[in-house]
């Protein structure tokens, strides 16, 4: 595991795990064909298609992906990326090791039980240990109210809506020195 904390409030371990293409390519092929998940993501594709596109995702240089687990059961979908080389690089004022993130609950059993908030702190807290990055960014689909508002709660700031191929974004920015005054040091 990349991180493993036991989290006070939920009296939960979360941890994240490199994505494993062998171990979990038919798992996350099943989440991205939730009803939940595929209208934002668009990758309820057939396997042989997934298959390809993880395997392409995870030689990407510029990006990570990790499952997110809640006492050791897999349940999330991470991509942590760097801004520079990424799609997003031209939308605002980067900075070099500005960092982003995609993230899916994929589990339906974990939806709307007050898990995504601890995972994302979870998340951005892992991301801030690169301790040149000041800044970590998403760009949540503009219609997903519920991700958004998550957002926000973990402390990133509302930006501007950004359009990009395949959405029109809302782009968000979560500041070392907010996020360390909210939940303590990274």
């Amino acid at each position: 595991m990349e991180i493993d904390v036991f989290d006070q409030k939920l009296q939960k371990t979360i941890s994240f795990a490199k994505v494993s293409y062998e171990r979990d390519v038919e798992m996350i092929h099943t989440w991205m064909n939730e009803e939940h998940v595929h209208p934002f993501w668009q990758l309820n594709i057939p396997i042989n298609s997934f298959r390809n596109h993880l395997q392409k995702a995870l030689k990407d240089t510029h990006q990570t992906l990790y499952l997110g687990f809640i006492n050791e059961v897999p349940m999330s979908y991470w991509e942590a990326y760097w801004v520079k080389e990424d799609i997003i690089e031209g939308s605002y004022e980067n900075k070099p090791y500005d960092q982003g993130i995609h993230l899916l609950i994929g589990h339906k059993d974990y939806l709307g039980r007050g898990y995504s908030l601890h995972l994302l702190r979870a998340m951005v807290s892992m991301q801030l240990k690169e301790k040149r990055t000041e800044r970590i960014i998403a760009e949540p689909d503009i219609r997903n109210k519920k991700m958004i508002h998550i957002f926000e709660k973990c402390g990133f700031t509302p930006q501007k809506p950004i359009d990009l191929p395949d959405k029109t974004g809302l782009l968000m920015i979560c500041e070392r020195k907010q996020f360390e005054r909210k939940w303590g040091n990274a």
